[in-house]
């Protein structure tokens, strides 16, 4: 077994800018890690500005203090290469140094010192083109690290949407890693993995330096034998409610047998110190008291399912558990399971039967009902199997909405890296 380390990019201790004027109400103690997307959040003049400004180094620090950068794989020496700022003040532009232009475009006085995009004068850009041309800009450099101070300020409901996928797709394509500096809750996209706030010029919440969540799940020292052969060993590990774990590893290397100790399938899980949802197995709790906390596919589910039931039949034997149907659900129920294969795109096939549909509609209707009872644990083990890209992006943003919950859990098992979904903030080796 291997734990990936996550090392600090920003690494700020007692940070204190030598002017009055550009302090917090505290000294800075903050790291932002590799590979963490960040939002961070407050009300007007919280000193969330302030806070970025502090981060990026530009005011010096009292007592010899400073702040330190890590970008190891960068081409660049320099944080200011590696860092790349960008603060919007209005839809137009950057600041309101645009304003002048934008007012000659309005009296059609237009001339060569107007920028031209492509074939359009950049004036003439829509609020959304404009902001993805800026980004375009931004990153010709090549920086490890994007922050945007207000990116949706001006923005329509279309062009925001744009807007968060443009970032999305920089993020899982190009490795980018962004902060995003925000005035309300509702403006924080799926792909952000951690959120600081800021209040009164102090850091409020900080989900890394914060008292821990609880644990729901604790390995200690677990080995899993069969005959003379070793899946499992001495393995350590622990899951605190909220967080989102990628499970990876070789074929052969324990990852299902993991899950099924997880999901109480295996019984060699009794024999094991493991505790789930804050009990250790094998102290009295039945297999569906563990089972009623989570939502789980996998290919070996979907293998074993060879109930010819209706579609909507099978998503709701995951409000109770079982393969196949044993109790009716009742009207509110039954339309919660349309609701989730709505999102799946598969509601047309409510009452066509499980063993006539295709591999892949039989594959959203196996994660239709992973989802279907709102769980606490949503394990997927392999869920975009048989999946062509349009639906695995689908899959992909519905496990990133839901995950926007911070009392949700997600252990994810994927041999392809880019299938991954954005909210991942920690990764498991075997």
């Amino acid at each position: 077994m291997k734990l990936k380390i996550v090392r600090s990019v920003i690494h700020i201790a007692n940070g204190v800018p030598r002017h009055p004027e550009h302090r917090m109400a505290e000294p800075v103690n903050l790291d932002i890690f590799e590979g963490e997307q960040v939002a961070i959040v407050g009300p007007n003049a919280a000193g969330k500005t302030r806070l970025v400004e502090i981060l990026t180094g530009r005011w010096p620090l009292l007592y010899g203090n400073e702040v330190h950068y890590h970008f190891p794989d960068s081409p660049h020496r320099l944080a200011s290469e590696n860092i790349k700022v960008l603060s919007f003040r209005d839809s137009y532009g950057l600041s309101d140094a645009t304003y002048y232009l934008q007012q000659r475009w309005n009296q059609h006085d237009i001339d060569a010192e107007i920028p031209m995009v492509g074939d359009k004068p950049i004036i003439a850009l829509s609020s959304g083109e404009l902001r993805r041309y800026q980004l375009r800009q931004a990153l010709q450099s090549h920086p490890r690290l994007l922050i945007l101070d207000n990116p949706f300020i001006g923005l329509d409901a279309d062009a925001r949407q744009q807007l968060r996928d443009t970032l999305s797709d920089l993020i899982r394509n190009e490795g980018l890693q962004v902060i995003l500096v925000l005035c309300r809750d509702s403006d924080i996209p799926a792909f952000i993995t951690r959120v600081i706030r800021v209040n009164q010029r102090r850091i409020t919440q900080d989900s890394p330096g914060s008292p821990s969540p609880e644990p729901i799940l604790r390995f200690r020292n677990v080995t899993i034998r069969y005959g003379g052969h070793t899946i499992l060993q001495d393995l350590n590990w622990t899951v605190h409610r909220g967080e989102h774990w990628a499970l990876s590893g070789k074929n052969g290397s324990g990852k299902s047998t993991l899950l099924s100790l997880v999901c109480a399938d295996n019984p060699q899980a009794y024999a094991c110190d493991i505790e789930l949802f804050g009990r250790r197995r094998g102290t009295g709790e039945s297999i569906w008291d563990i089972k009623r906390h989570i939502g789980y596919v996998s290919p070996e589910m979907h293998r074993a399912y060879q109930k010819d039931l209706p579609a909507i039949d099978i998503v709701a034997s995951g409000l109770h558990d079982s393969v196949g149907l044993y109790v009716r659900p009742r009207p509110e129920q039954r339309e919660t399971c349309l609701r989730w294969m709505q999102r799946f795109g598969i509601d047309r096939l409510a009452d066509r039967t499980f063993l006539r549909l295709s591999s892949g509609e039989q594959r959203l209707c196996l994660l239709a009902r992973a989802f279907v009872k709102s769980p606490d644990l949503l394990i997927l083990d392999e869920p975009f199997h048989g999946l062509d890209d349009d639906n695995r992006l689908r899959a992909t943003r519905i496990i990133e909405d839901y995950c926007q919950n911070p009392a949700v859990t997600l252990i994810i098992v994927s041999h392809y890296a880019d299938e991954l979904p954005l909210c991942i903030t920690h990764h498991l080796h075997l």
